[in-house]
């Protein structure tokens, strides 16, 4: 089987506005308000150009979601990764309308965690979702995050400020620092 992610490249612009165009009032439960301009192919080169100046810098992991086909059909980055003490990255996604409930995004993050973890040497992976949004919280729950905070408030999303629950999930295999460099 093929890697249900790839790193997302320039090329990827026209494929990612007709997406968050297409998907525009289906996320608007669950993205703070966009701009008009960022359903454009330009708008879309440059977050993609953002992105991967933040990957050359080993703070995000900027990758692509994509059916066994190898079709685009959502994003899964790693975002605010730290090194130091730390050791930690954000993960954030969003899938298709058309494809959701078909485990993509549940691949997804099965990946990005085994890259976070095994490729990057991450202690820990944190995610926020909706309180309501019962579907990404179950795809958190699949891949081993465990619910550790509620932060009321939190982002501005649908025009509101609203609440999220927040998970983790560590990777307890993760040797420390000073055990590494000796």
């Amino acid at each position: 089987m093929s890697s249900p992610t790839r790193l997302v490249t320039l090329d990827d612009a026209e494929t990612l506005a007709d997406l968050v165009r297409a998907n525009r009032e289906f996320m608007r439960a669950w993205d703070p308000a966009r701009p008009e301009e960022y359903y454009t192919t330009a708008s879309q080169r440059e977050v993609i150009a953002t992105f991967l100046v933040e990957h050359a810098r080993g703070a995000a992991l900027p990758h692509l979601i994509l059916t066994e086909q190898g079709q685009v059909v959502g994003r899964v980055t790693l975002t605010g990764i730290v090194r130091g003490a730390f050791q930690s990255a954000v993960l954030g996604y969003w899938v298709d309308q058309q494809h959701n409930g078909r485990g993509l995004a549940s691949a997804a993050t099965a990946d990005m965690v085994r890259r976070a973890f095994d490729d990057l040497g991450l202690h820990r992976v944190e995610a926020g979702a909706l309180t309501h949004n019962h579907a990404s919280r179950r795809v958190l729950e699949r891949n081993g995050f465990v619910q550790y905070g509620l932060a009321p408030g939190f982002l501005k999303i649908d025009g509101r400020w609203q609440d999220h629950v927040l998970y983790q999930r560590l990777n307890e295999d993760v040797q420390p620092l000073d055990a590494v460099t000796g």
